[in-house]
Formats: C-alpha cells, sequence, structure tokens
C-alpha cells in the first residue's frame, strides 16, 4: 500500500456489474480533478483469444476440463502483482491492453480482436492508479496481489442473479446461445471458488445486489430484475478505516437502513448514489493525502 502513489481496484466476475462501479469512480475522477491511471484485468489473461481456445481444447482432451479465465493457469498474476508493487513503490510501471473488438483494434496496425497490444510503460504523473476486472483482491500460491491495495471494491450481486445477469449480456452482446454459457458458467465453477469469491473476505467495500424477486432458477429468466426489484447490500470490513458517516448517508438516500453495525442496505435504484456518496469522501481524502506526502 502506498500513501504517494495509490492504488484503487475494483473486482468482481464475468457479469457482476463492475463497469456501473467504474462509471462511478469516473464521475468521481472527473469532479476531483483526478488523472487515473486504468488497468483492465482482461489485460493480464495468459493467452490471447485464440491460443486460450487452443489451450482449453488441450486441456479438455487431457481430462481438466475446469480450465478457465478464472485461474491462475490462465493469467500472468506475477505481472499483476508486479505492475501494483512497482507503482505503489515510485507510480511506474508496464501494462498492455486486451482489444475486445474492432473499433478498439482499428487504432492499432496489425492487431486483431482478441489479441494483446505490446507492454509499454504507464504515463508518468498520474495521481492513482484504478484497476477494473477479476482478480483485484486475488491471492495465490504465486502471487499476493490484494496487499498492494489502498482501496477494493467488491462487486458481487447474489449468485443467481450474477448469472442471469451473464447469460443475457453473454446472450445480447456477443451472441451466445444460452448452452454455451451454461457450459461456460459449469466450467468456471472451481476456480470461481478457489480465486474469485475468497477476493470478497478482502475487500474494503462490496456492494452486493439482491433481488426481491425469484430468481430461484436463473437459467430460465426472462428478464434481469429491475433496481427497483433489489436491494444494494454495502458491507464495510473496518467501519473504522474511512471514517463512514453512517447517519449521513442515511439522511441522504430514502429508504436506506443498516442491517448490521458495519452494513447498509439501500434501494437498488440508488446504488450510484451511494457508491458517489461513500467513494467520493475516501478518494479525496487518498488523493490529499498522496499530494502532501514527500
Amino acid at each position: 500500500m502506498s500513501h504517494k502513489h495509490p492504488i484503487v481496484a475494483v473486482t468482481g466476475s464475468s457479469g457482476a456489474g463492475t463497469s456501473t462501479v467504474k462509471h462511478a469512480f469516473e464521475q468521481i475522477f472527473t469532479r476531483e480533478t483526478i488523472t487515473p491511471v486504468v488497468i483492465e484485468g482482461d489485460s493480464f489473461h495468459r493467452y490471447d483469444r485464440a491460443a486460450m481456445k487452443k489451450v482449453m481444447a488441450k486441456a479438455e482432451a487431457e481430462g481438466n476440463k475446469n480450465f478457465s479465465h478464472f485461474g491462475p493457469e490462465a493469467n500472468v498474476f506475477d505481472k499483476l502483482e508486479e505492475l501494483f508493487k512497482n507503482y505503489g513503490e515510485s507510480g511506474t510501471g508496464q501494462r498492455r491492453l486486451y482489444l475486445h473488438s474492432d473499433e478498439e483494434a482499428a487504432v492499432y496496425e496489425g492487431l486483431q480482436p482478441g489479441q494483446f497490444t505490446p507492454w509499454e510503460d504507464i504515463p508518468t504523473s498520474t495521481d492513482l492508479m484504478f484497476y477494473e476486472g477479476l482478480h483485484g483482491g486475488v491471492v495465490c500460491d504465486d502471487a499476493d496481489v490484494a496487499q498492494h491495495v489502498d482501496l477494493l471494491v467488491g462487486v458481487v450481486p447474489s449468485v443467481n442473479l450474477e448469472w442471469i445477469q451473464k447469460i443475457h449480456r453473454d446472450n445480447a452482446e456477443r451472441g451466445y446461445s444460452e448452452e454455451v454459457i451454461v457450459d461456460t458458467i459449469m466450467r468456471r465453477m472451481p476456480d470461481y471458488i478457489n480465486y474469485i469469491t475468497p477476493q470478497f473476505s478482502r475487500t474494503d467495500i462490496n456492494f452486493q445486489r439482491v433481488a426481491t424477486v425469484d430468481t430461484s432458477n436463473p437459467f430460465i429468466a426472462r428478464d434481469i430484475p429491475t433496481p427497483d426489484e433489489s436491494f444494494i447490500v454495502i458491507r464495510f470490513r473496518d467501519v473504522k478505516k474511512f471514517n463512514t458517516d453512517f447517519p449521513y448517508l442515511l439522511s441522504m438516500i430514502p429508504n436506506s437502513f443498516m442491517s448490521r453495525r458495519n452494513t447498509l442496505v439501500v434501494p437498488g435504484a440508488k446504488m450510484g448514489l451511494a457508491m458517489e456518496l461513500i467513494l467520493t469522501p475516501i478518494i479525496h481524502d487518498m488523493i490529499e493525502r498522496a499530494r502532501t506526502t514527500s
């Protein structure tokens, strides 16, 4: 961890909704005049799209039907930890990009969607590092990424809701059939249990969306529960770490309540407001401390 070069990481599974939290942080960075260096978790996968298909097929042929992007074999966690460590110490490090689409690849001559850009030095004179992806708080035999993060935020819908969101997203945006998506969920399950779920014991703050409608069979759900059909359960691991003002939050967010001394519950439609009210003072104090640290 570093006062001079702070690191903020948002971690969550595929389909969890980390992009919503990313948007809240972007708004805060703009208002607070903060220049972040943004790190995408996908860029620390070990294999590009074509190579991953081949490695998965080989693993399955050898009897391993659970090889997935969630586990250490498919990622370079050592490189991610190295980046976090270097940034915390000196504000430097190397990153690359994973090109998701034709639009992203068009900027890079000779590269196709599903490939990585070359490793390059990150920009200098940034205020903080912002990571968004699967493994911002991962710990395994060869790497401890979580130890370098100053603010670790988890985005964790209830499991059935997470699956509903993934099925609908992958079908609508990527054209995958429900059968393929369910197969992916099943294949990833051991790595999900061993490497994704444990991160949420390390997070400083978790935002968990819980539906108030029936999601008992996520594989037949016709639509994603709306924000008005859900609550956001916000858990603080250490209520003293950021001096969170719960009475203020309760007064500012209608129909919110405390379910435990470290847990705030807000209506689903107020998730964005809650994030900005909670995260803005944390980021403000973090940057003020960084700018006054010699």
